[in-house]
């Protein structure tokens, strides 16, 4: 079935759970790892308590206007995957509402599937659509506020059996620290080069904090709340939380800052000291920083190069199967994340890396004229397009082609440009880009290449590539970690 069209199955379940019909089921951009949709039912009337009774169906008390959200995922989620389980965030999502915490009601957790049907609590996600300075201090100022809250409940005693006991920060990152070798070893025994390094990093230099654990969003700050009328409404995404030392989350912040701006954080880190009663730790942010990027490479387990779809049987051939998610965006926050995740290293190692000698463009192709056509074509046609979940996806195709446009143009010296450096680490010019990188990988591995060469070989290529993709990723390519003092 189609990406844009929900299963019978699962609107039978809406309809059962809160007792009145579907009219339209609106699939809506962003959603993170899993699908969003708008659900409008064709009367107001739902229940309020979260919970489905023997009939399947919620009581009558309460008034959504008919509108509900729902987070789905057509696939079952991986055994080793770093995110919760819809169930999970259910959980956590009643336990902070139970607290005072501004969250979507629950009003229904599927039995078997990804799916949650939520409350839609009205607001927007984009913080950049603020044009009046004013109004996102204030909103910035509020979610720091409800940051804050959060990070000051105890963990204890909150009702979310699914996230375990409450231990200290140390053996919490050192407990996720296995997780993420588990989830980065393929079943060839093989780890990516730069999640084993920065794993053995984090292992190395977990901080000395002894202070109070909090219940750590993980991914907070812009773009995972809800904001209107210059008040934040609720607070969303919970599939990556965890317990753990509040600088994780100030972590996060600064990196979800990098994708949206919010204001001027050292200000908001500074009313978070303040309100929370953490102290802000420089030193410890910057790990955490390591510790995030490390985390956002390793969401999924590594299964190899062929997983099979939910029945066992091949994936479908690409020219056939519908999409399932915007390519474009992910092409350009893939390549952000491992850009800042080297920056985040470079800080913390100390390594003083600079920018390496940059591909330049060869003899433009015959081709090279259809690339500006087929773009033209998009900005036509984007404006024409009312689905806002196709005008998306549509902006995601004309980053791909951007992208393949500068690829094309200067893809083979950027590919030259690695060869060299990786036959001056392995003593002799690789066989092919794939090769070199696995003989890499493998003598890395046995410790006859250094972190720091390994390091620096992976810098000199995540920068190329971030070059090519500058035309792509617009706005993105110039952003980088925010500071967090004034005086950093």
């Amino acid at each position: 079935m189609g990406g844009l069209t929900l299963p019978a199955a699962i609107l039978e379940w809406i309809e059962k759970a809160v007792g009145h019909p579907v009219l339209r089921a609106t699939r809506i951009p962003g959603g993170g790892t899993r699908q969003g949709w708008f659900i409008d039912l064709d009367t107001g009337r739902i229940g309020d308590t979260g919970r489905i009774g023997d009939t399947g169906r919620i009581g009558d008390t309460g008034d959504t206007g008919g509108k509900l959200f729902l987070r789905y995922s057509p696939q079952p989620l991986p055994a080793r995957s770093a995110f919760h389980r819809l169930a999970t965030e259910a959980e956590v999502l009643r336990a902070l509402g139970s607290a005072g915490i501004a969250v979507p009601a629950v009003y229904a957790v599927h039995p078997v599937d990804e799916a949650v049907l939520l409350e839609r609590v009205p607001g927007d996600t984009w913080f950049a659509r603020i044009r009046d300075p004013d109004e996102q201090v204030r909103v910035a100022q509020d979610f720091i506020r409800s940051l804050a809250r959060i990070h000051r409940l105890d963990p204890a005693r909150l009702d979310v059996p699914a996230l375990g006991p409450v231990r200290s920060a140390r053996e919490h990152a050192l407990e996720r620290i296995a997780q993420i070798r588990r989830r980065a070893t393929a079943p060839d025994g093989s780890i990516d080069p730069l999640v084993r390094l920065s794993a053995d990093w984090l292992e190395a230099h977990v901080p000395a904090y002894d202070g109070p654990v909090v219940l750590v969003q993980g991914d907070t700050g812009p773009g995972n709340f809800l904001y209107r009328d210059g008040r934040v409404t609720a607070v969303l995404d919970w599939e990556l939380c965890h317990v753990g030392d509040p600088m994780d989350d100030i972590a996060w912040l600064s990196l979800r800052t990098v994708q949206d701006t919010f204001t001027h954080l050292p200000d908001r880190l500074a009313e978070y000291e303040k309100l929370s009663g953490h102290a802000i730790d420089v030193d410890r942010i910057l790990y955490y920083r390591v510790f995030a990027e490390t985390t956002m490479a390793t969401l999924a387990p590594d299964d190899g190069p062929h997983t099979p779809a939910r029945d066992g049987t091949p994936a479908a051939d690409d020219d056939q199967s519908a999409a399932e998610k915007d390519a474009g965006n992910l092409m350009l926050y893939l390549q952000l994340h491992r850009r800042l995740w080297l920056e985040a290293l470079n800080a913390v190692m100390g390594l003083g890396l600079t920018s390496p000698v940059m591909p330049e463009p060869t003899e433009p192709r015959d081709w090279q004229p259809l690339y500006a056509d087929v773009l033209a074509m998009l900005r036509t046609i984007t404006p024409r397009v009312d689905d806002p979940l196709a005008s998306q996806w549509l902006k995601g195709t004309a980053r791909i082609v951007r992208h393949l446009r500068e690829l094309d143009a200067c893809g083979r010296e950027r590919d030259e440009l690695e060869r060299s450096d990786l036959a001056r680490l392995l003593g002799h010019p690789p066989a092919s880009l794939p090769a070199g990188r696995d003989a890499l990988a493998a003598a890395h591995a046995a410790r006859r290449v250094s972190d720091e060469d390994v390091t620096r070989y992976l810098w000199n290529r995540v920068m190329r590539d971030d070059h090519v993709m500058r035309h792509a990723s617009g706005a993105l390519h110039r952003r980088t970690w925010p500071p967090l003092t004034d005086a950093s």
